[in-house]
């Protein structure tokens, strides 16, 4: 009989957490399996691959980022970091190669888990991004910047711009939001589907992202402005 439920690889060296959490996971109902060492994570999610990677940052052999960086123009499930550490730097890093989501050791379970199902319902869509951001099909032009849902494409002033799924979903979100203020609250509920807990920071770092990245024409860094103590706003331009 086909096994229905989704598979997750957990990539951790700590057995006794990568043991904890595989039970936990386990009795809600998904398939879960455990890789300890670094050196066959690349090569066990290619060849596997499950619907979601939980990697942690630190692994004997090869570390998370740089498992992450290799695996990820030819994986396109969720990946979804483990640090222990709450320096930006590490969550910056994890993001810019490509990692969906990150949590921070020592693991809560059900923190966990929210985000994983937030993840698989983000796949599951059919455009690719979660139900909560709104479902456009048609192409927007916002100054020099041009957003294809139906492709997940992004291009600006004509160039083609690669964007990791977080940048992405939260540009579209923004830009169907023109001209309204967007709490930390809105976007990260909207991108993931849970509420946001006051400590995560995937909107900050990802819109400071995207601002370098959308800056690229000279002038489309300026279309995502902060409102301070409520959030951000999508603009034609500012000055």
């Amino acid at each position: 009989m086909t096994d229905l439920r989704k598979y997750i690889l957990i990539v951790e060296d700590d057995d006794e957490l990568a043991g904890l959490v595989k039970e936990y996971l386990e009795s809600t109902e998904l398939r879960v399996e455990i890789e300890e060492t670094g050196l066959h994570a690349a090569n066990r999610i290619l060849n596997d691959k499950p619907d979601l990677v939980i990697l942690d940052l630190m692994l004997p052999g090869k570390d998370g980022i740089s498992i992450c960086r290799e695996v990820r123009p030819f994986y396109t499930g969720p990946i979804l970091m483990l640090t222990a550490s709450n320096e930006s730097v590490d969550q910056i890093i994890s993001l810019e190669v490509g990692a969906d989501d990150y949590v921070q050791k020592p693991v809560e379970p059900r923190i966990l888990l929210a985000r994983i199902r937030s993840l698989l319902r983000r796949t599951e869509s059919s455009t690719g991004h979660s139900p909560a951001v709104l479902q456009s099909t048609q192409s927007l032009q916002i100054g020099e910047i041009e957003i294809m849902p139906n492709t997940r494409q992004v291009k600006v002033a004509g160039n083609d711009i690669k964007l990791t799924n977080p940048e992405y979903d939260i540009l579209l979100l923004l830009a169907e939001n023109l001209g309204q203020i967007l709490s930390r609250d809105d976007i990260f509920k909207a991108i993931r589907g849970i509420e946001y807990d006051g400590h995560n920071r995937l909107v900050d770092i990802t819109v400071s992202q995207l601002r370098g990245k959308l800056g690229c024409d000279g002038i489309s860094d300026k279309h995502i402005k902060t409102i301070r103590n409520k959030g951000y706003l999508f603009v034609e331009a500012f000055d």
